[in-house]
């Protein structure tokens, strides 16, 4: 099994100084711009819009 993806760029100021958040999975914190931000994958697209 692969590992998951991580962002590479915080969402708000671009910044490449992310590291994991300590409070839930799949959080981050950018040390840059002092923000807190967590992702979460909603499912797949389908080719003519809409999620499967």
């Amino acid at each position: 099994m692969s590992e998951r993806a991580v962002p590479f760029h915080c969402p708000f100021c671009g910044d490449e100084n992310l590291f994991p958040h300590e409070e839930a999975h799949g959080s981050w914190e950018c040390r840059s711009c002092l923000r807190a931000f967590s992702l979460k994958l909603l499912g797949l697209l389908r080719p003519g819009g809409g999620l499967r």
